[in-house]
């Protein structure tokens, strides 16, 4: 079906209601803080557990940045889809408007000239036909049926108006949340080349090394926690195609932002995997919390949502066995590690 939407309407044609000053300025306010960072290198009194710690940290601070990234993302995209909505229920409520004025014009039109109008009523006439039919109705010389048109045209108008407004409350609102978005996106941005001038300070060995301790300390904390948790036997159902989809995953790079198919956030793999289920997961880490049944820890099976760190800006997939597959960080690619490998802030069975 064709699109009733109209490149131009009138009501509809508007200028962005934030000038680009106060962009920037929102932008610069968000990442004052981490901009303001000093050049981020490996002091030569840092020990590699140092500087593992120091990256690790900068991963943590950029992963939360990405997820509310991913927020604002996924409000403009929904903020689009109902900008288009209404802009073509206001094309469409447009094209009906003009055809019943079309019709009141006529019918106006063939009274006047019929003679069935009282002569002392001629010199309240213009030569609008609406604004006759309006004076016409205020007087009762019109028909009850021509009275219903004239009823039903100033609803419509009344609608269309409605829906004009609407389309511009939401692009306004489209506007806040894009620059929204584009100063979530230097925090990370930020964030990340800090940790990445730290890393390259170092020398060929010790980024290998820095890799190597990154790893080990999920592992480290997921045996120090010492988690056994009770084997209930292999996913079923759609559960069991989110795990086979997250199993496929296993060694696709870390990207934020990204929902695959080649690379993955953390929350973008969890939407990806159960996607392959049929099951539409909301974008964030923190959206997922919620979107199932909590259950106990020593009750996760295998495809159940796994929710680290207070601010639940972390979450992988339990896939039995005591382990969880997760994108991990940038730098790092899509892999198994323990489930207690930080600290738990929920389950969640979708």
């Amino acid at each position: 079906m064709a699109s009733h939407r109209r490149t131009s309407q009138p009501g509809l044609a508007r200028t962005t209601r934030v000038t680009a000053l106060s962009a920037a300025a929102a932008a610069t306010a968000a990442v004052a803080g981490a901009a303001a960072a000093p050049m981020a290198v490996a002091q030569p009194a840092d020990t590699p557990t140092d500087v593992a710690g120091r990256v690790d940290r900068l991963y943590e601070q950029a992963e939360q940045a990405i997820e509310r990234y991913n927020a604002a993302q996924d409000r403009s995209k929904r903020l689009r889809r109902e900008v288009s909505t209404l802009q073509d229920e206001a094309a469409r409520g447009q094209e009906r408007v003009n055809r019943m004025r079309a019709g009141l014009g006529t019918l106006a039109g063939a009274q006047y000239r019929s003679g069935g109008v009282d002569p002392t009523l001629a010199l309240m006439l213009s030569a609008d036909p609406e604004d006759y039919l309006d004076k016409a109705a205020a007087l009762d010389r019109i028909g009850t049926r021509q009275a219903e048109q004239l009823a039903e045209f100033k609803d419509a108008q009344r609608g269309l108006n409605q829906k004009r407004s609407a389309a511009m409350l939401k692009l306004d609102e489209l506007d806040r949340t894009r620059q929204d978005l584009n100063a979530r996106k230097r925090v990370v941005q930020s964030k990340l080349a800090i940790a990445q001038r730290l890393v390259n300070s170092l020398s060929a060995a010790q980024r290998a090394d820095l890799a190597a301790r990154l790893q080990d300390r999920a592992s480290r904390a997921g045996r120090s926690m010492d988690l056994h948790l009770p084997d209930f036997g292999p996913a079923s159902g759609r559960a069991a195609m989110a795990v086979a989809a997250a199993r496929a995953a296993v060694g696709a790079p870390y990207a934020w932002g990204s929902t695959g198919p080649g690379a993955f956030d953390c929350s973008g793999l969890m939407v990806w995997s159960y996607r392959h289920a049929g099951i539409a997961l909301p974008r964030t880490s923190q959206a997922q919390m919620h979107a199932g049944q909590q259950v106990p820890l020593d009750q996760a099976r295998p495809g159940d949502l796994v929710i680290y760190r207070g601010d639940a800006s972390h979450v992988g997939m339990y896939v039995g066995g005591g382990q969880v597959v997760h994108a991990p960080y940038p730098g790092a690619r899509v892999r198994y590690d323990p489930i207690g490998m930080m600290p738990i802030s929920a389950v969640t069975r979708p």
